[in-house]
């Protein structure tokens, strides 16, 4: 297993959609378990291949307080959704940023897991939101872009002047 690189905002490739997968391989399922241990390392509770510059649609999540329930979802989709969530989101992508992003409070998704087989998830409250925010880096979309134009010029500057006082 090996860390990944976290691509951080307002980083081009952020914006990929990301391909299916056409079959679970062992490569898939290294990937899964490379970005599990970044995820679990940064320290976050969901990571999109996206993130680590894999354009692929896979997704890990774990929401839960021991961090010992690990979801892998592969070409998920959601094929429900219901009434609306209120849950402060943030973003592995967007350290430090911290803001509310229109949601469904309850969904349910149909997915591989890294078995390649499907299965079919009913998710509510963060778990939910979790899954739509992970679910919108697989199409290129980061959260801060829900937010209007000025603020998004402002978090980009904000993150372009960081990484000019690091090189």
């Amino acid at each position: 297993m090996a860390l990944l690189k976290i691509l951080q905002y307002p980083d081009e490739r952020l914006h990929t959609v990301a391909d299916q997968v056409p079959e679970v391989t062992n490569e898939v399922r290294a990937l899964v378990h490379d970005m599990a241990e970044t995820m679990y390392a940064a320290p976050g509770i969901g990571l999109a291949a996206t993130q680590v510059d894999v354009h692929r649609r896979v997704i890990v999540i774990d929401s839960s307080e021991t961090h010992d329930q690990l979801l892998v979802l592969i070409n998920p989709k959601i094929i429900a959704r219901s009434g609306e969530s209120d849950y402060e989101e943030g973003c592995l992508s967007v350290p430090g940023v911290y803001g509310k992003v229109p949601r469904s409070e309850q969904i349910t998704v149909e997915a591989l897991d890294e078995h390649g087989v499907t299965f079919t998830l009913e998710a509510e409250g963060l778990l939910a939101v979790c899954i739509q925010h992970e679910m919108d880096h697989l199409l290129g979309k980061v959260f801060v872009e829900y937010w209007s134009r000025l603020k998004q010029t402002r978090i980009q500057a904000k993150f372009r002047k960081q990484r000019r006082n690091v090189m």
